[in-house]
């Protein structure tokens, strides 16, 4: 009797895991639902996210622009000073970042994200309001304390909502608003600082710049508290048959689970050879594009234009810049190649470093910038979106996109001084032959992990082909032989 009951429970159990697997396939493969639900997410989420984006990196490089404006003058602080204060923001900015990104699922990203926003925004603000040395090292520490985590955040939270083929043009609609940031920044100083002086006008032209852009930030911080849905499963612009596509998709795809936090995860992510080799494009990329997006303006105003002119003579290489970030993201998404058009940007950055290095014709080096701009703002949507899908479960995926951004903060404190103190303007010759070979580095390690990736793979293909799938261990993430890389 007992028998007939056990045998009786071990069907039903059965059935049950035939009917789930049933649903979960029919969901994944349902096409009427495919087409609406990226398109509510891209017309709901990813329009909030880029605009949080644009907002971080206006605010954190806006300093560029006023710096040939009359902003170092004011404040009479030497070259020197000027780097110290953009190292100062670098330091706290680095060390928030792992705990935040640690801690974004647990707080709820659509809590901690409005909050972080909310709090630099009014620290933009207080950025015209200061008159020392002193006053400007106190606001950029707490600027980069409060932007910290935000970037990576950004990235681990779009993780949440799309599988990993579809995430490179998602995450170049925001990442390449940097690049628009470069241009609308310039064009919205040039305007500001035309704000004539009067006598009920205390603040010179620069400080508004920062005044504007702060309190717009304020603004949209605490709109974004009733934008930014906590997950798919929470969604409220989805349907319920919508949220369970969505969340089935993902588990499919290995992009969620629900795995507790351990901290043996975090070690993993720091022993991993892919999250090591892109930590390491990540310094390269962030020396190269942190140096553009502070002195690009300062670059500009060394080839013989005046102050106002090199603003408005910054825009047409960003927007250069974001055009062809958007194509290369399409192509790396449709044919799953990140390490493709990894290396052919760093090839642009090669080129144009080359060029500037090169010729001491102005129209030369300018145009170098067209290349230089172009392939730094190429790179950061796809080395982010590489690290993000080759790291499972959660807790690896945030702690190797956080250490991504650890590292290319660090390159970018390295630019601050290469540009900033070390090398002499307009020439920067010592900074243009690191940042050369620093572009063809990205090359070697792209190529190098692609290489990895590619014989991991194989590896992985003849372990299906003899292990059951219900015998491996739980809890591999990226390591579990059904799990691909993406190259």
């Amino acid at each position: 009797m007992s028998d007939l009951v056990l045998q009786d429970a071990k069907e039903v159990v059965n059935s049950l895991a035939v009917a789930t697997h049933a649903s979960s396939t029919r969901a994944v493969n349902n096409p009427a639902l495919e087409s609406r639900v990226w398109h509510k997410l891209d017309y709901y989420v990813l329009p909030v996210v880029a605009m949080i984006y644009l907002l971080s990196f206006l605010d954190r490089t806006n300093i560029g622009n006023v710096r040939v404006s009359g902003f170092q003058e004011d404040l009479n602080i030497t070259n020197t000073q000027y780097s110290m204060a953009l190292t100062v923001t670098s330091i706290p900015y680095i060390a928030a970042e792992l705990p935040s990104n640690l801690l974004l699922r647990a707080v709820g990203p659509n809590r901690m994200l409005p909050v972080m926003l909310t709090l630099w925004g009014i620290v933009t603000t207080l950025h015209g309001f200061v008159e020392s040395y002193y006053g400007l090292l106190t606001v950029r520490f707490f600027l980069g304390l409060l932007e910290g985590g935000i970037v990576p955040g950004l990235v681990l939270y779009l993780s949440l909502f799309y599988p990993r083929h579809k995430m490179n043009i998602r995450m170049t609609a925001f990442f390449s608003l940097a690049s628009l940031s470069g241009a609308f920044s310039g064009i919205l100083a040039f305007g500001i600082i035309k704000i004539k002086q009067s006598p009920t006008q205390a603040r010179p032209g620069w400080a508004w710049v920062f005044i504007i852009e702060g309190i717009f930030t304020v603004l949209f911080g605490f709109a974004s508290f009733a934008l930014l849905p906590r997950s798919p499963k929470t969604a409220y612009f989805l349907t319920p048959e919508e949220r369970e596509y969505v969340v089935c998709v993902l588990r499919e795809d290995a992009s969620i689970d629900d795995e507790l936090f351990r901290w043996s995860e975090v070690g993993k992510a720091f022993m991993a050879p892919q999250v090591v080799m892109l930590g390491i494009i990540f310094f390269f990329t962030g020396a190269i594009l942190l140096g553009f997006s502070l002195f690009a303006p300062s670059i500009i105003e060394g080839l013989g234009f005046t102050p106002s002119t090199a603003q408005l003579m910054s825009v047409p290489p960003f927007i250069v810049a974001f055009t062809v970030a958007i194509v290369f993201a399409f192509i790396s998404d449709r044919y799953k190649c990140r390490g493709l058009i990894t290396v052919i940007s760093s090839l642009l950055c090669t080129i144009g470093f080359a060029m500037f290095l090169g010729s001491g014709r102005h129209a030369v080096q300018y145009c170098s910038l067209f290349f230089s701009i172009t392939g730094a703002y190429s790179l950061v949507p796809v080395i982010s979106t590489w690290s993000s899908n080759n790291t499972a479960p959660h807790t690896r995926r945030a702690t190797a996109i956080a250490i991504g951004f650890i590292c290319s903060n660090l390159g970018g404190v390295l630019s601050t001084w290469l540009l900033g103190s070390l090398s002499t303007a307009p020439r920067y010759h010592s900074a243009t032959i690191v940042l050369l070979i620093f572009s063809v580095g990205i090359t070697l390690f792209a190529a190098a992990n692609v290489a990895y990736l590619v014989r991991q793979n194989r590896l992985k293909a003849e372990v299906r082909r003899t292990l059951p799938r219900e015998e491996e261990k739980k809890g591999m993430g990226d390591r579990s032989a059904w799990f691909e890389y993406i190259l």
